[in-house]
């Protein structure tokens, strides 16, 4: 039985992600590269009233920053409406020592460690699960869950028990799952973003939704 939060730094539960780190710590040995730990408010975990889950680390992004979302593209959207909307305080300017605090918030992955091609499988997305159930049992407080992609929307369903055709994925989509409320945007990754699928408007929209819903 899994009672972390976060998995050890050599977590052998997905030996191909295993074998990916180790061939990236060899490769690079200054990059973080191991599973990426949830980025807290201050406060800590009991502070947190919206928790945002995304796919998986970015392999020059979190695996090499060791911060979600933290060196590569996606992050960049993300961290400016965080501070849009009172979630963050100092600037982001990613890297993992830029100071930067999140306020009330708090950022996890499905999936802790890098996959190839970003794509993780579903016996690693399940294996990684004990570390979101554990997660989400360890912020009492919580209230939004904001789930980047179909991927991430999944996970959470599954982790709360949720039958996944009785809440599908739609961008700008708010389910009600008792204790909370879960809400769906489009991944904001390079490629949604430079397509037009996710605009800053649209990303925004959702946080309109989530702050109406977190008064």
């Amino acid at each position: 039985m899994i009672n972390a939060t976060d998995p050890d730094r050599d977590c052998p539960f997905c030996p191909r992600l295993a074998e990916f780190r180790d061939e990236w710590r060899a490769r690079e040995p200054d990059w973080f590269n191991a599973p990426v730990p949830s980025f807290l408010p201050r406060g800590g975990a009991g502070a947190v009233r919206l928790l945002v889950v995304g796919l998986a680390p970015g392999l020059r992004g979190a695996n090499k920053s060791g911060r979600p979302f933290t060196g590569d593209y996606a992050g960049d959207l993300l961290y400016e409406t965080l501070a849009a909307y009172g979630f963050s305080c100092g600037t982001f300017k990613a890297r993992p020592d830029d100071g930067l605090e999140l306020e009330g918030a708090a950022i996890t992955n499905a999936v802790r460690c890098v996959p190839p091609q970003n794509k993780p499988t579903g016996p690693e997305i399940k294996a990684c699960r004990p570390f979101l159930v554990n997660t989400l049992g360890s912020m009492e407080n919580l209230s939004a869950i904001l789930a980047l992609g179909r991927v991430a929307h999944e996970t959470v369903l599954t982790t709360l028990e949720k039958r996944r055709a009785a809440y599908p994925f739609s961008h700008g989509g708010v389910h009600d799952l008792g204790r909370y409320t879960l809400f769906d945007s489009y991944h904001c990754s390079r490629y949604n973003t430079n397509t037009g699928r996710l605009t800053p408007e649209m990303f925004r929209d959702v946080f309109d939704k989530i702050a109406a819903h977190l008064g």
